[in-house]
C-alpha cells in the first residue's frame, strides 16, 4: 500500500542549524584533548573514557527507545522518532570514537598487564574472559550489531516516510524484535567491558541494567532538549508540540524511578551481603572527596528530578521540563567520572581534560547529529502512524 502523495516534511533551516557552532567546539575541544594527551597521558584516558561513556550511553539509549516504538506499534512518538533514529544512526562514528580506548587499554585497565595477572588468583580465574584479543573481539561484534540494527532500522524509516508503505512497518519489527533481545545482552557486557572491568577485582550481576538505565534517563533528557530547540526555533512547524514533549517527560519521571529503584538495589545488595570484593568498589567512592559525589547522585539524580516532575502540571511546563533535562544530562556526566576516576585518582580531582573531552566528543556527536538531521526531513509526515500522532492530547 502506498501514500497517494507525499508531503514534503519540514527541514531544518540555515538560521537554525547549529552546525557550524558544534563543529568549533568539537574542533577545540579535541584539539585541547590531544594536547592534553603529552602533558598527562594517564589523565587523558581516564577523562576520555568517561567522555566516550556519555556519548555512547545517548546513541545506544536512542536505539533502544527506536526499538521498543516499533515492537509497540507506537503512534505517538512519530512525530518525535526522527531525533532518537539520527542519535542512533551515529553509533558507527562512536565506533570509531571508540579507538583511543582501545589503544589505552594497558593504562586504563589492570587486567591487561600479565604480571599483575601472574600474581592475582582473582584474575587469572578471569582471564579466560578478560584478556585483550577476546574484548577486541567482542567490542568489534557489538558495534557492528548496533550498527546494522541502527543503519537498517534508520533506512527503512526514511523509506517508510518516502513511500508510506505499511510493509515496511512491518519489516521494522522484525528487526526490533531479535534486536532488542540482542541489545539488552550486548549493552550489558560492553557495560562490564567498559567501566566494570576498571576494576577487575569488582564485580556486580545488575551494572548492565544500572548502566541502561541512567543511559535511557539521559536519553529522554537529551530528546526533549532536541525537540524544545527545534519547536522554539519553528522548525517542527506546529507538528511538535508540548503535548509530545510533554509524553516524553512523562518517560523522564518514569525512568527516574528506575534508575533510582536500580542504583539502591545495586548497593543495598552488595552493603548486606558485605563481601570485601563487592564492597571495596563503593569504599573508594565514599572517600577522598568522591563521597560528596556519591550522596549529591541520590539527590541530584533522584530526589530532584523526582520532586520537580511529580506534580503532572511540571511536566507540560516547559520551561521546567528543559531546566529539569539540562540538570539530568549534566548529573549523567557527572556520574561517569564518579564511575570511572576513583580507578585512577582515589581523592576528587577534577582536571582541565574532563572538560575538553566531553566539549570534543559531544560537540562531534551533535555536529554529526544535526548534520544528518538536516539532510531528512525533522518529522516523519508520510509515515503512515503520522496523522495518529497529531490529535494528541
Amino acid at each position: 500500500m502506498h501514500a497517494p502523495h507525499r508531503t514534503e516534511p519540514p527541514r531544518l533551516t540555515a538560521d537554525a542549524d547549529p552546525s557550524s557552532r558544534l563543529l568549533i567546539l568539537a574542533v577545540a575541544g579535541l584539539v585541547l584533548t590531544a594536547i592534553g594527551y603529552f602533558v598527562d597521558h594517564e589523565q587523558f584516558y581516564f577523562s576520555y573514557l568517561a567522555a566516550f561513556s556519555f556519548v555512547a550511553s545517548l546513541a545506544l539509549g536512542s536505539l533502544f527507545l527506536v526499538m521498543i516504538h516499533h515492537i509497540t506499534r507506537s503512534s505517538w512518538a512519530v512525530s518525535l522518532r526522527r531525533i532518537p533514529e539520527t542519535f542512533m544512526v551515529n553509533i558507527l562514528w562512536v565506533a570509531i570514537m571508540f579507538i583511543p580506548v582501545v589503544l589505552g587499554m594497558h593504562t586504563l585497565y589492570h587486567w591487561t598487564h600479565a604480571d599483575a595477572v601472574a600474581a592475582d588468583a582473582l584474575l587469572q580465574g578471569k582471564a579466560p574472559y578478560l584478556n585483550v584479543p577476546f574484548y577486541l573481539v567482542r567490542n568489534v561484534f557489538f558495534f557492528a550489531v548496533w550498527s546494522f540494527f541502527a543503519w537498517k532500522m534508520y533506512r527503512n524509516s526514511l523509506e517508510l516516510d518516502a513511500t508510506g508503505d505499511w510493509g515496511i512497518d512491518t519489516l521494522q519489527r522484525k528487526y526490533a524484535a531479535p534486536g532488542i533481545f540482542i541489545f539488552g545482552f550486548s549493552v550489558a557486557f560492553a557495560s562490564f567491558d567498559w567501566l566494570m572491568s576498571l576494576d577487575p577485582h569488582w564485580f556486580s550481576t545488575m551494572f548492565g541494567v544500572y548502566f541502561f538505565a541512567m543511559s535511557f534517563q539521559a536519553t529522554l533528557a537529551a530528546i526533549i532538549l532536541v525537540a524544545l530547540f527545534l519547536k522554539n526555533r519553528n522548525q517542527t512547524a506546529g507538528l511538535v508540540t508540548d503535548n509530545h514533549i510533554a509524553d516524553v517527560g512523562r518517560l523522564l519521571f518514569g525512568f527516574t524511578v528506575f534508575y533510582a529503584y536500580i542504583a539502591w538495589c545495586q548497593f543495598f545488595l552488595i552493603y548486606y551481603a558485605n563481601i570485601p570484593e563487592e564492597t571495596l568498589w563503593f569504599y573508594h567512592r565514599m572517600e577522598g572527596g568522591y563521597e560528596y559525589i556519591t550522596y549529591g547522585l541520590l539527590i541530584g539524580r533522584f530526589i530532584v528530578p523526582f520532586v520537580v516532575l511529580l506534580n503532572a502540571k511540571s511536566k507540560s511546563n516547559m520551561s521546567l521540563l528543559k531546566g529539569v533535562a539540562i540538570w539530568v544530562l549534566f548529573i549523567h556526566f557527572v556520574e561517569q567520572h564518579w564511575i570511572v576516576m576513583p580507578v585512577h585518582h582515589h581523592h576528587l580531582a577534577p582536571h582541565w581534560l574532563d572538560l575538553t573531552a566531553i566539549a570534543g566528543l559531544g560537540g562531534l556527536f551533535l555536529w554529526l547529529f544535526f548534520r544528518r538531521l538536516g539532510k531528512a526531513g525533522l518529522v516523519a509526515v508520510n509515515d503512515p502512524k503520522f496523522h495518529e500522532s497529531q490529535p494528541h492530547h
